[in-house]
């Protein structure tokens, strides 16, 4: 599918998405400059996201794939690609698996998970039959029990294993308890979470000749993000043009930033997408321009819109949903999401701030619901918990004073990420 100009893309969804004809409405007839667009404000589009009188959308729902993103909630959101748009998608995200390290004759085993309209295995999986290099396909999955994965690995000699890092790290720890390794495999392909010093270790025992590289930067509903750059820092990466424009802005003001090494939220707009049009959309990651000449920016963390622990994607308004149904005597008067890695697993601490003169002890009732709300929020979240990928949610009361705020502007800093991540 050929990529648009931006002008013409701007133009084609104000003529034909509600939501964009809304949002644009009090602009000239003729938008030139990105910075000119506002952002997309995440809820709003969600809102009019809907399978039924749907405002996102520029034509019926004839023909597409959809897929769900963020996990399963009450309300699921849905992105949908036309045939030509996921072709597009995923041949550009498969040029970018030759700079993480893709070569000709590779065998490959796609470890992400299929099914229930989630994307990564799919999509993965076209992204490799559609790379400029050839290669062997080895569509396990990440639901397979894992003997099995180990003697197709075996079986076929495989060269290249991708999953996220959870199930990466989950196949090591079983290679490890059999007293095995995995000596063939060269690369160790990871997206969709950060992989911090620990996994390295564990996957280094397991796969000790194979490197843990990223095999790129992409999202469900934000579409392309990121290709590879090859070198030590795998959180680096170089927007995929010309297909995608990505900007880092000021996360006080909302201007563009441009120079190098000063952190802001990732906000994407894809050129090659018409039907869900995704203009100034937020990623829901943070990141810092490493090379503005040449595009390369590095991934340093969720921004405010999202977190992700481990394999699980929460949202704040999932959070702020789970306090205010558990809080009807209005006692929470702030709230951060705090998310930490210990013991080699990821956690998320929910910091509620009370008032002064209130004992926690007389909160656990409280406290209780706020977790069991959440996890009926994010149902992955109880499940990694029972798989041991993550820690159980815990719930830390401090007051308002203690929480943590923008030094610029005084405003709330509403997600925490205090994970290593070199």
């Amino acid at each position: 599918m050929p990529v648009q100009r931006f002008s013409d893309l701007v133009r084609f969804a104000r003529d034909c998405s509600p939501f964009y004809a809304d949002l644009y409405a009090d602009l000239p007839p003729q938008v030139d400059r990105l910075a000119d667009l506002p952002v997309v404000d995440q809820d709003a589009f969600w809102a009019a996201n809907t399978l039924r009188d749907n405002r996102v959308l520029t034509a019926p729902l004839a023909e597409a794939v959809a897929f769900k993103t963020g996990g399963t909630t009450g309300t699921p959101r849905f992105s949908y690609y036309t045939r030509e748009e996921w072709q597009e998608f995923v041949t550009t995200f498969g040029a970018g698996l030759v700079d993480a390290g893709l070569r000709p004759g590779h065998r490959v085993a796609d470890l992400f998970y299929a099914g229930e309209l989630y994307a990564s295995f799919l999509f993965i999986l076209d992204s490799l039959a559609n790379a400029p290099v050839a290669n062997v396909r080895l569509p396990i999955g990440g639901g397979a029990p894992l003997d099995s994965t180990l003697s197709t690995l075996e079986d076929f000699a495989a060269h290249v294993v991708a999953g996220t890092p959870t199930t990466l790290c989950g196949l090591a720890e079983h290679l490890i308890s059999l007293g095995r390794q995995l000596p063939g495999v060269e690369l160790l392909f990871f997206g969709g979470e950060a992989l911090f010093a620990d996994q390295r270790r564990l996957l280094a025992a397991a796969f000790p000749r194979a490197e843990a590289r990223s095999l790129g930067y992409a999202s469900v509903d934000g579409g392309l993000l990121g290709r590879p750059v090859p070198g030590p820092d795998t959180r680096t990466h170089r927007a995929f043009t010309p297909q995608t424009i990505v900007e880092i802005l000021d996360e006080t003001t909302g201007e563009p930033i441009r120079e190098p090494g000063r952190p802001g939220r990732v906000v994407v707009t894809q050129l090659f997408r018409r039907l869900m049009p995704v203009i100034r959309y937020p990623a829901g990651d943070r990141a810092e321009w490493t090379d503005t000449e040449g595009g390369a920016f590095r991934i340093l963390g969720r921004a405010e819109e999202g977190v992700r622990v481990g394999p699980v994607s929460l949202y704040w308004q999932d959070a702020t949903d789970a306090v205010a149904k558990a809080d009807s005597e209005g006692r929470v008067t702030g709230m951060q999401l705090v998310v930490r890695r210990w013991e080699g697993r990821d956690g998320l601490v929910l910091r509620l701030a009370t008032a002064p003169g209130l004992d926690p002890a007389g909160l656990e009732g409280c406290a209780e619901a706020v977790v069991t709300g959440l996890n009926a929020a994010r149902p992955l979240y109880p499940d990694s918990i029972a798989a041991g990928y993550v820690h159980p949610l815990r719930v830390e009361w401090v007051r308002h004073r203690d929480l943590v705020v923008n030094s610029r502007s005084g405003k709330l800093v509403r997600v925490i990420d205090e994970r290593p991540t070199a």
